[in-house]
């Protein structure tokens, strides 16, 4: 099975001499296509900055990445921006919906910068917004919504360019226990239908349902093995 993401000693250095900070030092790591993963670790661990480099937001200052196969580390931000809009979808804590568009017309919005034509992005839309259980809700603003309701157009927006990769930072933080286990359950049926799932979270309860925790501190990747059950009772400060 190939890999989705792949870091080859990746390092992410911040200022110079004394006022030097290593985000990242030496980080190697793979996630394969259909995984399911959660990125932990403690405030500072560079969890942070681990998932900005996947997203292709940030670049390392050291080391080679591959998404889908592309060496992305040396790409301009053209073609970056190009490769995030076709290969990873982003599930925000905060939602990031317009408000004066409807639920269709917020999922229909990264088709716009894709080219998608105009018929195929209302069919596509729509199908993703009743995947994610919002068939009925299509006409509504975000003002009309619950925050369960916003966060699942927020996922039907990052689904609707059919990515590689979803990456979602946080995204049941800013919801109830109720509305998070819809969430997750949302997130396990994508991965179920092949979709890659990478989420950053502080909350063991939300991790313990992935496959496999990769653990951060000090910038350093502690373990990338880690089973749900090796968390216990475990604790970790955002």
């Amino acid at each position: 099975m190939k890999d989705i993401i792949r870091f080859e000693h990746i390092s992410k250095i911040y200022g110079s001499g004394n006022t030097e900070v290593r985000a990242l030092s030496d980080v190697s790591l793979a996630v394969s296509e259909g995984e399911y993963c959660s990125i932990m670790g403690p405030s500072g661990s560079g969890k942070s900055t681990a998932m900005n480099i996947i997203g292709c937001l940030d670049r390392p200052t050291v080391g080679r990445y591959e998404l889908d196969g592309t060496d992305v580390a040396q790409l301009s931000d053209a073609e970056l921006a190009t490769i995030r809009n076709r290969k990873i979808g982003f599930v925000f804590q905060q939602f990031h919906l317009l408000p004066q568009l409807t639920a269709l017309e917020n999922v229909m919005l990264p088709m716009v910068y894709a080219s998608v034509p105009q018929h195929e992005r209302q069919e596509r839309a729509a199908e993703a917004l009743t995947k994610v259980g919002l068939g009925n809700r299509m006409n509504n603003r975000p003002t009309q919504l619950s925050g369960g309701q916003q966060q699942r157009v927020a996922i039907a927006r990052a689904i609707v360019n059919q990515p590689v990769l979803l990456l979602a930072d946080e995204p049941t933080g800013a919801l109830d226990s109720h509305t998070t286990r819809e969430v997750l359950n949302i997130f396990a049926d994508l991965n179920a239908a092949g979709i890659t799932v990478v989420m950053v979270t502080h909350e063991p309860e939300v991790a313990r349902l992935t496959q496999r925790i990769i653990w951060f501190r000090d910038g350093e990747v502690m373990n990338d093995q880690m089973a749900p059950e090796d968390l216990g009772q475990l604790t970790v400060v955002a």
